[in-house]
């Protein structure tokens, strides 16, 4: 057998492995109360590998949209930046790896969604204020992007989102932020999602891949197909389970679970939001049951892992109206 061979078999061994454990475990969803930001959907959310703890920047409610950043490590804390971000809802957010830093681009000024301009600003987070970068290459203005970091290739993944308003949307292009050079660079894989917004992307740390899930086509359409980005190409998966269509479902990666783990999303253009929680292993999807209290169906909410209390975190989102609720996805005892 080649090598390619072997390692493919141990790939798929690990896999396994992976999902037979994740299957023996009982999970719970436990709300907290932490002096939780405002009520809000459509922020930027990611977790920050240097400072060790999630960041949130901006999101809207209603007809206002937000500025602010917030930093959670066990309780949510208001961060007070020297420099900021325009106020903006529907950004793309990621820790980039090869720097250090949280990256943001785009979103779009005002509320609700589907409204206001687009944007495709470049800034970057230290953990202790904002700095806007000025890349000589830079994709459309466009908001509900889906962007990841990649460790393995130490970029930050974007692919597709929406120009509002009207405009472009969705798009369907790739591209990856190199923060050694401070600058974004357009891929061009032989397959492709198709044009969408609203997707999340999460990387998969037991296959080493990039997963996007869904998300919503020009016509409203709602999607529930999923892909990996391999560094170099997007390749679809053909699982046998899957959540339904959905746009704007939250999405990460959960160590403890060997596991992605997705969460909600709305399965129409309005007025209905899922409270569904789902795992990717590599292979396929699987519903999950947590042993107590679901949160209440949303989409558009912010979701990272917390490796202090070893738990998936999920703030916010929004069904009738804005959520300002902070939850906790643990192993049960």
């Amino acid at each position: 057998m080649s090598a390619l061979g072997t390692t493919r078999l141990i790939v798929t061994a690990v896999v396994i492995a992976h999902a037979a454990a994740m299957h023996a475990q009982t999970v719970d969803w436990k709300q907290v109360s932490t002096g939780d930001p405002s009520g809000r959907c459509c922020m930027g959310m990611a977790y920050d590998g240097s400072t060790h703890a999630a960041v949130l920047f901006g999101g809207a409610a209603g007809g206002a949209v937000y500025g602010d950043t917030w930093s959670w490590r066990g309780k949510w804390f208001a961060m007070s930046p020297a420099t900021s971000p325009p106020a903006r809802q529907g950004p793309g957010m990621a820790f980039d790896a090869a720097t250090g830093n949280m990256v943001l681009f785009g979103g779009s000024t005002t509320a609700p969604v589907g409204s206001g301009t687009s944007l495709n600003d470049t800034w970057t987070w230290d953990g202790t204020t904002w700095t806007q970068q000025f890349p000589p290459v830079s994709p459309s203005p466009r908001t509900w992007s889906s962007m990841a970091s990649d460790p393995v290739s130490r970029t930050v993944v974007l692919f597709g989102g929406n120009n509002l308003p009207g405009g472009d949307g969705p798009l369907g292009d790739t591209w990856t932020w190199d923060g050694i050079a401070r600058t974004w660079t357009q891929r061009h894989p032989t397959n492709h999602p198709s044009a969408r917004g609203s997707s999340p992307l999460a990387y998969d740390q037991t296959t080493h891949r990039l997963v996007l899930f869904g998300g919503v086509t020009t016509n409203f359409d709602n999607l529930n197909d999923t892909w990996n980005w391999d560094g170099s190409n997007w390749i679809q998966q053909f699982p046998t389970s899957a959540p339904s269509a959905r746009n704007s479902p939250a999405m990460a990666y959960d160590p403890g679970l060997a596991a992605v783990v997705l969460f909600g999303g709305s399965p129409g253009p309005c007025c209905s939001y899922n409270n569904d929680t789902w795992t990717w292993d590599g292979v396929n999807w699987t519903e999950i049951y947590p042993a107590n209290t679901l949160p209440p169906g949303r989409n558009s909410a912010g979701m990272a892992y917390d490796t202090a209390f070893q738990a998936l975190l999920l703030f916010g989102g929004q069904a009738d109206g804005p959520f300002g609720d902070t939850w906790l996805l643990t192993l049960a005892p």
